[in-house]
Protein backbone atom coordinates (compact mmCIF):
# COMPACT_ATOMS: atom_id res chain seq x y z
CA UNK A 1 0.00 0.00 0.00
CA UNK A 2 1.38 3.38 -1.14
CA UNK A 3 1.83 6.39 1.30
CA UNK A 4 -1.48 7.96 0.17
CA UNK A 5 -3.55 5.37 0.27
CA UNK A 6 -2.34 4.49 3.87
CA UNK A 7 -2.95 8.43 4.72
CA UNK A 8 -6.81 8.19 2.63
CA UNK A 9 -9.67 8.66 5.09
CA UNK A 10 -13.37 8.15 4.66
CA UNK A 11 -15.47 10.63 6.60
CA UNK A 12 -19.21 9.49 7.52
CA UNK A 13 -21.31 11.84 8.83
CA UNK A 14 -25.20 11.83 10.09
CA UNK A 15 -27.41 14.66 9.76
CA UNK A 16 -30.88 14.27 11.30
CA UNK A 17 -32.91 16.80 9.43
CA UNK A 18 -36.03 18.54 10.88
CA UNK A 19 -39.22 16.59 9.25
CA UNK A 20 -39.84 16.77 5.41
CA UNK A 21 -36.48 18.67 5.35
CA UNK A 22 -34.31 15.62 4.32
CA UNK A 23 -34.37 16.61 0.04
CA UNK A 24 -33.57 20.25 1.30
CA UNK A 25 -30.73 18.73 3.48
CA UNK A 26 -29.43 16.93 0.60
CA UNK A 27 -29.81 19.42 -2.50
CA UNK A 28 -28.14 21.66 0.36
CA UNK A 29 -24.93 19.08 0.52
CA UNK A 30 -25.01 18.48 -3.08
CA UNK A 31 -24.94 21.99 -4.02
CA UNK A 32 -21.91 22.51 -1.83
CA UNK A 33 -20.17 19.44 -3.10
CA UNK A 34 -20.55 20.82 -6.46
CA UNK A 35 -19.55 24.12 -6.10
CA UNK A 36 -16.01 23.38 -3.59
CA UNK A 37 -15.10 19.69 -4.85
CA UNK A 38 -13.41 20.83 -8.43
CA UNK A 39 -10.99 22.72 -6.78
CA UNK A 40 -10.18 20.20 -4.19
CA UNK A 41 -7.18 18.11 -5.61
CA UNK A 42 -7.89 15.84 -2.29
CA UNK A 43 -11.29 15.22 -2.63
CA UNK A 44 -12.36 11.85 -3.61
CA UNK A 45 -16.09 11.71 -3.68
CA UNK A 46 -19.54 11.43 -1.99
CA UNK A 47 -22.20 8.80 -1.26
CA UNK A 48 -25.81 9.41 0.36
CA UNK A 49 -27.77 7.17 2.12
CA UNK A 50 -31.33 7.21 3.74
CA UNK A 51 -31.89 5.43 6.72
CA UNK A 52 -34.69 2.86 6.58
CA UNK A 53 -36.54 3.23 9.56
CA UNK A 54 -35.72 7.26 10.19
CA UNK A 55 -36.93 9.21 6.99
CA UNK A 56 -35.43 12.44 8.37
CA UNK A 57 -31.65 10.95 8.87
CA UNK A 58 -29.09 11.17 5.72
CA UNK A 59 -25.87 9.57 6.00
CA UNK A 60 -23.21 10.81 3.84
CA UNK A 61 -20.34 9.26 3.37
CA UNK A 62 -17.17 10.71 1.73
CA UNK A 63 -13.66 9.66 0.50
CA UNK A 64 -10.61 12.22 1.38
CA UNK A 65 -7.09 12.14 0.66
CA UNK A 66 -5.75 12.84 4.23
CA UNK A 67 -7.19 14.95 7.19
CA UNK A 68 -5.37 18.10 6.44
CA UNK A 69 -6.94 18.11 3.23
CA UNK A 70 -10.66 17.46 4.38
CA UNK A 71 -9.60 19.69 7.34
CA UNK A 72 -8.65 22.70 4.84
CA UNK A 73 -11.91 22.20 2.85
CA UNK A 74 -14.18 22.45 5.75
CA UNK A 75 -12.40 25.24 7.09
CA UNK A 76 -12.97 27.50 3.38
CA UNK A 77 -16.72 26.12 3.42
CA UNK A 78 -17.32 27.20 6.56
CA UNK A 79 -15.56 30.60 6.12
CA UNK A 80 -17.48 30.88 2.80
CA UNK A 81 -21.16 30.47 4.67
CA UNK A 82 -21.45 27.58 2.66
CA UNK A 83 -23.15 26.18 5.63
CA UNK A 84 -25.09 28.31 7.25
CA UNK A 85 -28.26 26.89 5.74
CA UNK A 86 -27.58 23.74 8.25
CA UNK A 87 -29.37 25.04 11.10
CA UNK A 88 -32.78 25.73 9.55
CA UNK A 89 -32.63 22.20 8.34
CA UNK A 90 -31.08 20.33 11.00
CA UNK A 91 -33.10 18.97 14.38
CA UNK A 92 -29.82 18.10 16.02
CA UNK A 93 -26.25 18.83 15.57
CA UNK A 94 -25.04 16.67 13.24
CA UNK A 95 -22.25 14.43 14.09
CA UNK A 96 -19.19 13.07 11.95
CA UNK A 97 -16.83 10.43 12.17
CA UNK A 98 -13.34 10.21 10.65
CA UNK A 99 -12.37 6.72 9.55
CA UNK A 100 -9.44 5.16 8.07
CA UNK A 101 -8.64 1.56 6.96
CA UNK A 102 -6.51 -0.45 9.28
CA UNK A 103 -3.00 -1.77 7.82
Amino acid sequence: MSTENEASIKVIVELQAKPGKRTELKNLLESVEAKYAPSQTGFLGSTYYEVLDNPNILIETSDWTSVEVRAAAMQQAMTDGAYAPLEELLAAPFRATVIRQLS
